[in-house]
């Protein structure tokens, strides 16, 4: 099967490249907004074509890359009449710098004997990378991080060879929490690495510093990319323990079964909301899924109001008087001692085998009957493939 994989290469600009692509910026950024402004105030809409005649440093960077951002803002909007986001704002400086440019007619090239990528109206720019990809890139975004480094993400279309699983001998269910992020139901927990926490005091000593600076000093300059630094630190360290966690359990397990979690409701919670960033468990999620369906396994989303908690696994009896806090509680109907974790991470596999090995009901309505994984997934939509999400039974 076919699916859309991303490259993000570092990209090496010289000074002549480095600043074409700080003016592709202000210009997507110049086009957005202008656009945005027009659309609130009621005016007559301009096109890419008369703000280049209005101004004329316009021509001088990738016409495809200012069309992208009209495209952009199209689709700001149809979300937001969807209701998935707010309503678009002005961009700034100081907000995410990118672009985006489509491949048309050969116009982006990338040689990996040499390591150098070639996009419209720049000179060949250096990156650093051992992967390789013989597959036409579709499109690339150009980044720009706030310690001015900069980011070349490839999209291009792979042939997956996935071999279907059909039984699942090997499962696990993962409860989620705060001082182990992940415990599974064999009883492995793995503890929180807390990156932000540890790093918390560092960082704010550094931002008092910055925040009693000139504006427009040097020396306020040398705080901010120290401030940056730190930050871009915290990321990576997140972001590669959750891709070394995740490629572990989809390397290890044929089936994994995880909670829906409400956690945007959560994160307004102004107690749990710096630990929950902290954790990334969207993220995590996320890797979890799309590793999942290139390995062939399946991955399973519990309904979210499914009492993994407050379940015993042995006698299935619900214990309605479950607080947070009990960590550890006793089965008042079989005697069970459960630590409250593992307990709700053996109810997840259990919830498992239960939905897949009998019916389940998924997030959009249709009855699921006793059909192998990989069968099921090709009746969904692509983007769906291998990831289910099921309604909770009535307990």
């Amino acid at each position: 099967m076919k699916r859309i994989k991303a490259y993000k290469f570092r990209v090496y600009p010289s000074k002549a490249s480095e600043s074409l692509l700080n003016k592709t910026f202000g210009c997507c950024r110049l086009i957005y907004n202008t656009m945005l402004y027009e659309i609130k105030n009621k005016n007559p809409r301009s096109t890419e074509k008369q703000l280049k005649d209005q101004l004329p440093f316009l021509k001088e960077v990738d016409s495809i890359a200012l069309q992208q951002s009209r495209i952009n803002l199209q689709t700001a909007f149809k979300n937001f009449k969807e209701k998935r986001t707010n309503y678009p704002i002005f961009k700034s400086r100081k907000s995410q710098q990118s672009f985006r440019t489509v491949a048309t007619n050969g116009n982006i090239k990338i040689d990996f004997s040499n390591n150098t990528l070639k996009l419209p109206k720049l000179n060949p720019i250096k990156f650093k990378d051992d992967r390789t990809f013989t597959s036409p890139i579709r499109q690339v975004t150009v980044s720009k991080n706030r310690k001015n480094q900069y980011f070349a993400s490839m999209l291009v279309e792979e042939e997956i060879f996935v071999q279907p699983i059909e039984d699942f001998k090997n499962t696990t269910g993962i409860d989620m929490g705060f001082s182990q992020i992940v415990t599974l139901s064999d009883s492995i927990q793995v503890p929180n690495p807390k990156y932000l926490r540890n790093l918390e005091n560092r960082l704010k000593k550094i931002q008092r510093k910055f925040s009693k600076t000139k504006k427009s000093s040097k020396g306020r300059e040398k705080l901010r990319l120290k401030v940056a630094t730190l930050h871009i630190k915290i990321t990576n360290c997140r972001k590669d323990f959750l891709h070394k966690l995740s490629t572990l359990i989809t390397k290890k397990f044929d089936g994994i079964c995880v909670e829906n979690l409400d956690i945007k409701g959560m994160l307004k919670n102004r107690r749990l909301a710096k630990s929950l960033q902290d954790l990334a468990w969207s993220k995590f999620v996320t890797m979890l899924e799309y590793k999942a369906l290139w390995a062939g396994k399946t991955l399973l989303k519990a309904g979210r109001f499914f009492p993994s908690s407050k379940l015993c696994h042995r006698c299935n009896h619900k214990n309605t008087d479950l607080k947070l806090s009990d960590r550890v509680w006793t089965c008042p109907k079989c005697g069970t001692s459960h630590d409250r974790d593992i307990n709700a991470a053996i109810n997840l596999k259990n919830y498992f085998h239960n939905t897949l090995g009998t019916r389940g009901i998924y997030a959009g309505g249709d009855d699921v009957g006793l059909k192998p994984a990989m069968v099921i997934a090709s009746q969904l939509p692509a983007s769906n493939a291998v990831v289910f999400e099921t309604r909770s039974p009535s307990l």
